[in-house]
């Protein structure tokens, strides 16, 4: 990120340098100097790399990782940075939830698939088998995986209940928690 600035900021000045008539020996060594000046202050920018960050990072590990103000001089620049660390944590957090939420309605949806499939596979002679009973033993066994599946399926509801209070107790957005 720095090298591509400061190649910018060379580009930039080489350009307007061509224009003023200034000469490419002029416009290296002042780019030197100023690198030398930058450099000799003695603030070096944190690199971060990939195997730095955490894998999984949750918001309140993100914010505690965030470096402290350098400087009164330097605080609007780390406000702004902490600000915009804040804003990505909350973005990912909000992500995370909606990806876990819309995933739990997956599993409902595939499950209520499931009843309905196996309802419709129940047919007796007058076709009420939910009020006459099964006639075969294969329809018995049929509805008895339907109850099952049932279960599972109210299971579910109260889980995905549960994730969306605790996404809204979190603060998140209706269309995080109820998308």
């Amino acid at each position: 990120m720095q090298q591509a600035f400061w190649k910018t900021s060379a580009i930039i000045l080489l350009m307007t340098s061509v224009a003023s008539g200034q000469s490419l020996g002029d416009v290296a060594r002042e780019n030197r100097a100023k690198q030398n000046v930058e450099n000799a202050s003695g603030v070096q920018p944190k690199v971060i790399t990939n195997a730095s960050l955490p894998k999984n990072p949750t918001p309140n590990q993100e914010s505690q990782d965030a470096p402290p103000a350098p400087s009164a001089t330097a605080g609007n620049k780390a406000a702004d940075r902490r600000s915009a660390q804040q804003r990505l944590a909350e973005e990912r957090a909000a992500e995370q939830w909606k990806r876990q939420i819309l995933a739990q309605k997956n599993k409902m949806a595939t499950m209520q698939a499931r009843i309905d499939q196996l309802n419709a596979s129940i047919h007796s002679p007058n076709g009420d088998t939910q009020y006459q009973g099964p006639y075969t033993r294969n329809q018995m066994l049929q509805l008895e995986r339907a109850a099952q599946i049932q279960q599972q399926l109210d299971e579910l509801k109260r889980k995905l209940d549960q994730m969306q209070d605790a996404a809204r107790r979190a603060g998140m957005h209706t269309t995080v928690y109820d998308p």
